[in-house]
């Protein structure tokens, strides 16, 4: 049974995939990932606010720091070139994976602005990694910006690291554009290399005991994941050389069989994995084997895209009518007054 699939260029075993989480943090962890089957893993992202916070107050400890000692020297203070800072830990677990697996090894920059970034894309290749992908996690929260702007903010950074980086880029997108496969061309256009669908934007909540926000982190469900099938399915045949990573509510073998089936090259998992441990990765791939041979597939490409856009008899479903159709044949509980 033939699993492989392409992605970003790269020739994967199988289209399970890790996506950023803390599991990459161990080369140990990362080993039993690639063990269960893992066909790459997506490292944990190198946020630009840690790096830039890290590297300021670096820089006031080192040169701002009131001794009391009015007659010491310049060598009293340390060097920063004794402090490994954030970049330099990152870059050094690139190399320590690399040395450690087989498989291919995804590096991940979340940030939201240009400065910085270019040149920590050049090391990050330079370490090792095989692709690099770009988290932009960005809300529009200043009402003045138009969406024309937002999306902007994405190509400038993607054009910049793209003319300094030879590895592919790959670009893990929320669902919050208001032409989402207009934006995707565009990305495409400039020199994206895959598109990643959907990022998760954790909401802030509320404690009405203390009157305050308060950050709390809820796991995706299966469901989640239907919106990027439909996407998927909107998109897949339409934008050749474009890889297309469903990411988001992926659990089960259910769940990355339906994304495959709309026209994802690989299915990205990270709840599932870290409520049950890498382990659970290898049931979700014996049961996509399973039900390839209960149906008769024996390769992926077999049936990659058999319910998308281009091959489904009624492509509006993936639009409108599957929700005037499902608002429509709704029918309420017994006890429900209409």
């Amino acid at each position: 049974m033939n699993l492989t699939t392409n992605y970003l260029g790269l020739t994967l075993k199988n289209p399970l995939v890790p996506s950023a989480s803390p599991l990459s943090k161990s080369a140990d962890v990362a080993r039993e990932l690639e063990d269960k089957g893992a066909a790459a893993i997506i490292m944990y992202s190198l946020f630009e606010e840690a790096i830039t916070s890290e590297s300021e107050s670096m820089v006031r400890f080192l040169h701002h720091q009131e001794t009391g000692f009015a007659e010491s020297t310049g060598g009293f203070l340390p060097d920063h070139q004794d402090f490994e800072n954030g970049l330099q830990r990152y870059l050094e677990q690139i190399r320590k994976l690399k040395a450690a697996l087989e498989i291919p090894v995804i590096a991940s920059l979340n940030g939201v602005t240009p400065s910085g970034w270019i040149d920590h894309a050049t090391e990050l290749e330079q370490a090792g990694a095989d692709a690099l992908e770009l988290n932009v996690y960005y809300v529009a929260g200043d009402i003045g910006q138009t969406g024309t702007q937002v999306e902007e903010r994405y190509l400038t950074l993607l054009k910049a690291m793209r003319s300094k980086v030879r590895i592919p880029i790959n670009m893990k997108l929320s669902p919050a554009f208001s032409s989402v496969g207009h934006f995707i061309k565009q990305l495409a256009d400039a020199g994206a290399n895959g598109v990643s669908l959907f990022n998760r934007f954790y909401q802030p909540d509320i404690n009405i005991d203390g009157l305050r926000l308060q950050s709390r982190l809820y796991p995706s469900t299966s469901a989640e994941a239907l919106l990027a099938m439909r996407w998927i399915a909107i998109l897949y045949g339409r934008i050749p050389g474009l890889s297309l990573g469903a990411t988001g509510g992926i659990h089960t073998a259910e769940d990355a069989i339906k994304l495959l089936l709309a026209g994802a090259d690989v299915a990205h998992m990270c709840s599932a994995l870290l409520d049950k441990g890498p382990t659970h990765l290898g049931l979700v791939l014996r049961g996509i084997e399973d039900w390839m041979d209960e149906h008769g597939f024996e390769s992926v490409e077999d049936f990659r895209g058999r319910v998308s856009a281009l091959s489904v008899p009624n492509p509006d479903e993936l639009e409108r009518s599957n929700y005037v159709h499902v608002l429509d044949s709704y029918s309420p509980s017994s006890g429900a007054m209409i």
